[in-house]
């Protein structure tokens, strides 16, 4: 322990890379986060010892978050999107990585390959964590390789929704439709028209009090759209999927 409070090991798994660093209480970086490919096919076993790899570039933790894509259930994998892949996102899944990823104790196997108490997360609820103010419904939207989501009431995390494997068009679901492979083959003026498209879709089920973008392709949403989003529309820095390890132990439900 330091002097401001336990050091937070915050890894934070997308469907194309893995990075990782170290904070204090406050928030504050205690190294430059490292980072690695995410390496395909990925057994359960294979992202662990991805995050050990990481973890020994840096600082001594006292506890670890981790945010990774999919449905989550106390630290329990329903469900991953990309890690079932034999190649990453939009590649064949495969039954046999599908089989070991289903109900993988997640939380466990951190907390035993880094002997030090862990928490497991959506990747937009540790994205979320670092965003929300603790004042009213707050939801982050997370633009990536595909799309994730969270919500906050007064501060807690709510139940996880998984809008991304939700319909939209064409036979697409929202995570075809707003992720990256779109992106490269719109543009991003085209994207954008859609992500504008996605919030308006999304308004009325929620009824925010704030929406958060977030995610690595919230940068590329171009001024004349994010004129149109509304001023309960924010976007926020990529960073915060390293800051809310922090924030994630104070927040659960």
């Amino acid at each position: 322990m330091t002097s401001s409070g336990p050091l937070t090991l915050a890894v934070d798994c997308g469907g194309g890379g893995i990075k990782a660093s170290v904070l204090d209480a406050s928030g504050t970086m205690h190294a430059q986060p490292v980072r690695t490919p995410t390496s395909y096919p990925l057994p359960p076993q294979k992202l662990v010892n991805t995050m050990r790899s990481l973890a020994s570039q840096l600082p001594v933790a006292d506890r670890v978050t981790v945010g990774m894509p999919g449905m989550l259930r106390h630290g329990v994998v329903v469900h991953t999107p990309h890690y079932i892949t034999k190649a990453g996102p939009r590649t064949r899944p495969l039954p046999e990585l599908r089989k070991q990823w289903s109900g993988f104790d997640m939380v466990g196997a951190v907390a035993e390959a880094l002997d030090m108490p862990a928490m497991v997360l959506n990747d937009a609820e540790v994205h979320g964590a670092g965003a929300v103010t603790g004042a009213g419904l707050e939801m982050i939207v997370t633009l990536g390789t595909g799309l994730g989501n969270a919500v906050f009431d007064g501060g807690r995390l709510a139940p996880h929704v998984e809008i991304s494997a939700g319909p939209v068009k064409w036979g697409l679901t929202y995570d075809d439709y707003i992720g990256e492979h779109e992106r490269l083959r719109l543009g991003d003026a085209m994207w954008s028209r859609r992500v504008r498209s996605v919030v308006e879709a999304l308004r009325p089920m929620y009824w925010w009090d704030r929406l958060y973008l977030g995610g690595g392709n919230s940068r590329r949403i171009t001024p004349q759209v994010l004129q149109r989003l509304g001023d309960d529309v924010v976007v926020v820095p990529n960073s915060a999927g390293i800051t809310g390890g922090v924030r994630a132990w104070d927040l659960r439900e």
